[in-house]
C-alpha cells in the first residue's frame, strides 16, 4: 500500500465524516418522516424477500404436474392451473406492496433529503453574511456561489438518489444472505465471495474517485469566479480589446476541469464494470453447480429459480452500491468545500449579554486603537480621536493610511487588534451589532443598488418606511424629478447594480436610502469621485441635505465634498497628524492639508463654477483627484 493510497483514503474518509457531522444535526428536525421512511424502508426489503418464493412454488408445481418425483413436493393438490394463477396472483399482490412501501419510502427519504438542503443552505448563506470583511476581501465571490448552488445541489441530489438506495441495499444485502445460507450454505458462499470482492474493489477506487472529484468541484469553482470577474468588468475587458486574454484563462481552467472530472467518471465507470463482471461469473457459478445439484435431487427446479433469483437480487445492490459509490464520492466532495466555508471562524459576534442601544445622540471615539492590515505591517499605533455629536469632519490622507478601515470599525464591519470605538461613550462591542448599525448611514463612491424597484431600493434603508417616507426622502435627496421620468416612476425595476442609471442618479438613490434610513452618524467614503461635474453638484447638494445636522465622517479627496465641514483630519503613519478647520488648514502654506489642495489646484483642470469654492474660499478650484493617485501623495507628504 502506497503512502500516497493510504493519504487518498485518509482523506476520503475525512470528506465523508464531516459531511455527516454536517447534516446530522439538521436530520432530528424531520425525525417522523425518517421513521416512516425506514418503516416503509422494511417493507421493501421484505416483500423483496418475499417474490421470488411464488415462482418457486409455480415452478415446482408445473414441475410435478408434468410428472418428474422431486425431493420435496409441493403437497398441492387439485388442477395445477389453478395453483400455478393463485401464486401468480400472490406474486402480483407482493409486487404491488414492494411498490408502494418504495414509493412511501422514496417520498420521506426525498422530502428529508430536499427540507435538510434547504435548512443547511440557508445556515451556510447567514454564516457567509457574518464573515468578516478579511475574509470577503480574498474569497473568489464565483467560488463561494459554487459551493452555496453547486455544490448544495449535488448534496441534495445524492442525498435523494443515493443516500436512500443505499440504506436499502445494505439492509436487503444482509437480509437476503442469513436467507440464502438457512436455503443452501453452499451456494450461499459465492454470494459472500463476490460481495467480499466488491468491498475490496471499492476500498481502493472510492479515495481516488473523491480525490478526483474534489479536484473537479474546485476546478469548477475556481471557473465560476474567473466567468463571474470577467462578467463584472464587461465594459474594461470589451474597451480594452482583453476578450481573447479572458477567453483564453477561461478555456484553461475549463480544460482543467475537465480533466479532473473525465478522470472521475473513468474511475467510477471501472468500478461499475468491474461490478458487472464478477455478478456475471456468480450467476454463471450457480446456474452450473445448482443444475448439477438439482440433477442428483438435491435441489428442485424451484429451489434453483429461487436461488438464481435471490442473487439476481443481492446482485442488484452490488450493482447499485458501484454505480452510487461515485455519487458519494462526489457528494462528499462537495460536502466537504461546504464544511470549510462553515469552519471559516466568524471574527465579529454578538457579545452575550449585549447592552442596550437605542437612538443615539452620534458622539463617536476611538479611544487608543491599535491595529495591522492584512499583511502584519502597523495600521495604527495608538490612535485616540473624538467627534462631539452633530460634528463634520474630513477624514484625509495617502492612500493606504486606514481612512475607510476606520470607518469599518465604527460599523463594526472588522475590530481593532488593540483599544476600543466608542458611540455615545458605549464600547461597540458591548452592544449587538443591529443596534449599533441602525444608528449609521454609510454612502460609498460607487453605490450600491439591488436588482428590484427604486422603491424598495430606497426602502431597504428603513425596511418598515411607507411610500410617502420614501418618497419624501428622494425629493430631498434631489431624485424625485428623475425617478418620476422613468418607465415605471418608482416602481421601475433596476437592472443589475442600477447600472440602467447614471452614476449620480445611482448616487442621488443611494442618498434617499440614507435619508430615509434618518441615523444620526453618516459615514461618506468617496462619495463623489467619479463624477462629472455637474452630477457632482447636484449630489452635493443632496450631501448637504444628509449631513445636516448629524454627526458625519467624509473620507474624501475631493475638495468640493470640504463645503461646509467643521474640521479636517489628516491621517497618516497610524497617527492624526493635522486636526482644525478647513479655514485654519487651508491658510497655514505648510500644512499638508493646503499642499494636498495646491496640488490638486496644479494638476486639475479648472471646473464648473458651482464647485469652485471650499466653504467659501476662493481660488481653490474643486476638482476631483482619487486617492490612488501616488503622486499626489508623495507630493502633499513632502
Amino acid at each position: 500500500m502506497s503512502a500516497a493510497s493510504a493519504a487518498s483514503r485518509r482523506q476520503h474518509r475525512q470528506a465523508v465524516s464531516r459531511t455527516l457531522r454536517m447534516l446530522l444535526p439538521h436530520l432530528g428536525e424531520h425525525k417522523l418522516l425518517i421513521i416512516l421512511g425506514l418503516i416503509a424502508l422494511a417493507g421493501d426489503v421484505a416483500f423483496r424477500i418475499l417474490e421470488p418464493w411464488p415462482v418457486k412454488f409455480a415452478v415446482d408445481a408445473v414441475t410435478e404436474a408434468l410428472g418428474a418425483q422431486l425431493a420435496e413436493t409441493t403437497g398441492l393438490a387439485g388442477d395445477v392451473t389453478t395453483t400455478v394463477v393463485l401464486w401468480a396472483l400472490l406474486l402480483a399482490g407482493i409486487v404491488g406492496g414492494r411498490a408502494v412501501c418504495n414509493y412511501v419510502s422514496t417520498i420521506a427519504f426525498a422530502k428529508t433529503g430536499v427540507k435538510v438542503v434547504t435548512r443547511l443552505r440557508t445556515r451556510v448563506f447567514d454564516h457567509i453574511q457574518s464573515l468578516s470583511l478579511r475574509y470577503h476581501s480574498t474569497a473568489s465571490v464565483g467560488d463561494t456561489s459554487q459551493r452555496l448552488v453547486g455544490d448544495m445541489g449535488r448534496l441534495q441530489e445524492v442525498a435523494v438518489t443515493a443516500g436512500l438506495p443505499l440504506v436499502g441495499n445494505v439492509l436487503t444485502l444482509v437480509a437476503l444472505f442469513v436467507v440464502v445460507i438457512i436455503m443452501n450454505p453452499t451456494l450461499s458462499l459465492v454470494v459472500l465471495v463476490t460481495a467480499g470482492l466488491y468491498f475490496v474493489i471499492s476500498r481502493f477506487s472510492s479515495p481516488k474517485i473523491s480525490s478526483a472529484s474534489r479536484a473537479t468541484r474546485k476546478g469548477e469553482g475556481q471557473l465560476v469566479g474567473d466567468a463571474a470577474e470577467a462578467l463584472a468588468a464587461i465594459r474594461v475587458v470589451q474597451a480594452y480589446g482583453l476578450e481573447s486574454v479572458v477567453a483564453s484563462s477561461f478555456a484553461a481552467g475549463n480544460a482543467t476541469a475537465l480533466k479532473a472530472g473525465i478522470r472521475a467518471r473513468k474511475l467510477a465507470a471501472r468500478l461499475e464494470r468491474s461490478t458487472d463482471v464478477l455478478v456475471g461469473i456468480s450467476t454463471a457459478v450457480v446456474l452450473g453447480f445448482g443444475g448439477w445439484q438439482v440433477l442428483r435431487g438435491v435441489m428442485t427446479p424451484g429451489d434453483m429459480v429461487l436461488f438464481l433469483m435471490y442473487l439476481k437480487i443481492a446482485m442488484k445492490p452490488l450493482r447499485d452500491m458501484a454505480k452510487y459509490t461515485g455519487r458519494i464520492a462526489r457528494a462528499a466532495a462537495s460536502g466537504e468545500r461546504i464544511a470549510d466555508l462553515l469552519d471559516e471562524p466568524v471574527e465579529i459576534t454578538d457579545p452575550d449579554p449585549a447592552l442596550p442601544m437605542g437612538r443615539v445622540s452620534g458622539d463617536v471615539a476611538f479611544y487608543r486603537v491599535t491595529a495591522r492590515d492584512g499583511h502584519g505591517r502597523e495600521l495604527f499605533e495608538d490612535l485616540s480621536l473624538h467627534i462631539p455629536a452633530g460634528q463634520r469632519v474630513g477624514l484625509l490622507g495617502p492612500s493606504g493610511s486606514g481612512k475607510s478601515t476606520l470607518a469599518g470599525y465604527l460599523l463594526r464591519l472588522a475590530d481593532p487588534d488593540d483599544g476600543a470605538v466608542l458611540v455615545d461613550g458605549c464600547d461597540t462591542r458591548r452592544v449587538r451589532r443591529a443596534d449599533l448599525r441602525r444608528n449609521i448611514s454609510i454612502l460609498l463612491q460607487e453605490s450600491v443598488l439591488f436588482a428590484s424597484s427604486v422603491r424598495e431600493n430606497i426602502r431597504y434603508g428603513r425596511l418598515d418606511a411607507t411610500d410617502d417616507q420614501v418618497e419624501e426622502a428622494a425629493r430631498r435627496a434631489g431624485a424625485h424629478e428623475f425617478i418620476r421620468a422613468l418607465p415605471q416612476g418608482y416602481d421601475t425595476v433596476l437592472g443589475a447594480r442600477g447600472d440602467t442609471l447614471s452614476g449620480g442618479q445611482r448616487q442621488r438613490i443611494a442618498i434617499a436610502r440614507a435619508l430615509v434610513r434618518d441615523a444620526p452618524i453618516v459615514v461618506l467614503d468617496e462619495a463623489t469621485t467619479g463624477l462629472d461635474p455637474a452630477s457632482r453638484a447636484l449630489v452635493e447638494a443632496s450631501l448637504r441635505e444628509l449631513t445636516r445636522g448629524r454627526t458625519t465622517v467624509a473620507i474624501t479627496h475631493d475638495l468640493s465634498t470640504l463645503q461646509g465641514l467643521d474640521r479636517i483630519l489628516w491621517l497618516q503613519d497610524g497617527r492624526i497628524v493635522e486636526d482644525g478647520s478647513p479655514d485654519e488648514l487651508l491658510a497655514d502654506e505648510s500644512s499638508r492639508v493646503a499642499r494636498w489642495a495646491s496640488t490638486q489646484q496644479e494638476t486639475s483642470p479648472r471646473e464648473s463654477p458651482e464647485a469652485a469654492a471650499v466653504d467659501g474660499t476662493a481660488g481653490v478650484p474643486a476638482a476631483r483627484q482619487r486617492a490612488e493617485d501616488p503622486a499626489l501623495d508623495e507630493r502633499a507628504n513632502a
